[in-house]
């Protein structure tokens, strides 16, 4: 996809705002990869603080769930999720007044660079921090890899179209995000090589962080930018040359991913003792007057954050949440934010019309553009006809579900789709 509009202008370099907290907050207890966070530590009626513990799992992997302003539990219910249609949320009325969790205590310098890798890991799960580029793992156990990492890389490729947030949040708080990759180091004691990687359409990152890792051991990998680089294997593959295995992942062949948005989070935990519950979201398109990079709380409706961007200058006919390539269309307004987040966009009429699809003519295009070398129009058939096992043994759940398919398809299969529902039926 390189040489296409990447639509990155309609935010690109606009500084980052800070969305007035909501009324009410709905703050899903699933908002990572893992067991749920099914302990529910406080009850309808009860006050809470803003960074106060709402909710956890009985066993790993998880991430716990803080609350992202102060103020009175209401309900405990179903809502709407942005990823999974519905989700038990905790619903809390906003008192306004942001009174902070006391536990929630900050750092001094020299506290900080006392800590130790144990240290780290624990400030991190007890934050509630995830993978914030859209994968949202837990990052405490990416801290804790059972093999040795050698090489770390932080991830700013911000491939997607249309989004902003990481490459402007870079800009803002370029020394922040050096000072914790310094500390996440120490998580991993065979560490001989850390690597920024950053595309060529961020000029003024860069610039920044050639300033900020003059004279450190910091490489930035400065890569062409290209469509979907921004994925861990991918990256791995760009950087390394080092292929990932099917079925495997990073820390197998000594290498560690971290997203810039949670290498920042990182730095707000260990020093100011912050957990995970805001974020900075794009919100994009061309049906909003002002789009905006927008600092905003966990379980915030999208209405407001699209209310923010307004007035609509014409007639969003889809809400998607995350990338126009890998996010996930919306049926309602009032899904709120969650930990992975990475951007709102409205696409008019125009913009989201569906074309029909129409036989596979067996051009290979799909086959030809997965980066992950899988056969798309293969998989498509094995799905169609609920050849589940097949499927999976065909790499079905290697899909990183990039969209490259669909974007290729002359015969405008739904190709991304029926692999998607692949790997839910072979789980």
């Amino acid at each position: 996809m390189a040489g296409i509009t990447e639509y990155k202008f309609y935010t690109e370099h606009k500084q980052i705002e800070t969305l007035p907290a909501p009324e009410t907050v709905y703050i899903p207890v699933i908002q990572h990869i893992g067991r749920p966070c099914d302990v529910i530590e406080v009850k309808e009626g009860d006050n809470v603080l803003m960074g106060q513990r709402l909710a956890s799992a009985g066993a790993q992997p998880f991430a716990p769930i803080h609350s992202s302003v102060s103020g009175q539990v209401i309900a405990i219910k179903p809502y709407p999720h942005p990823v999974l249609g519905t989700c038990k949320a905790i619903q809390i009325k906003n008192d306004l007044q942001d009174t902070i969790n006391a536990n929630n205590h900050g750092r001094t310098e020299q506290e900080v660079q006392k800590l130790g890798a144990k240290d780290i890991s624990d400030i991190v799960f007890n934050a509630g921090i995830v993978g914030m580029g859209g994968a949202s793992f837990p990052t405490h156990i990416k801290l804790n890899p059972p093999r040795p990492v050698n090489t770390l890389i932080i991830n700013i490729a911000e491939c997607e179209p249309y989004l902003t947030g990481d490459s402007q949040l870079t800009i803002e708080k370029t020394g922040q995000i050096i000072s914790a990759i310094g500390l996440i180091s120490k998580c991993f004691p065979d560490l001989k090589k850390t690597v920024i990687a950053i595309e060529d359409n961020k000029p003024l990152a860069i610039e920044k962080l050639e300033k900020a890792c003059a004279g450190t051991p910091l490489t930035i990998s400065v890569l062409k930018a290209q469509y979907p680089q921004g994925g861990e294997k991918q990256l791995i593959k760009k950087i390394l040359n080092i292929e990932v295995p099917r079925a495997k992942l990073p820390f197998e062949v000594g290498v560690n991913v971290q997203n810039v948005s949670t290498v920042f989070a990182v730095y707000e935990a260990l020093y100011s003792g912050k957990p995970l519950f805001e974020r900075v979201v794009t919100v994009t398109g061309k049906c909003l007057a002002s789009p905006k990079n927008l600092l905003c709380r966990i379980g915030t409706p999208l209405k407001e954050l699209i209310d923010f961007c307004g007035p609509l200058t014409n007639e969003p006919a889809k809400i998607i949440v995350g990338g126009p390539m890998m996010g996930i269309a919306q049926y309602t307004d009032r899904a709120p934010v969650i930990k992975s987040t990475t951007g709102v966009i409205l696409l008019d009429k125009q913009e989201a019309r569906t074309l029909d699809e129409t036989p596979c003519i067996r051009c290979g295009a799909c086959v030809r553009a997965c980066p992950m070398g899988l056969m798309p129009c293969l998989l498509n058939q094995y799905s169609g006809k609920s050849i589940w096992q097949q499927a999976k043994e065909c790499g079905a759940m290697d899909c990183i579900e990039c969209g490259l398919c669909n974007y290729v398809c002359p015969a405008n299969r739904l190709l991304v789709q029926s692999i998607k529902r692949a790997k839910m039926e072979s789980k």
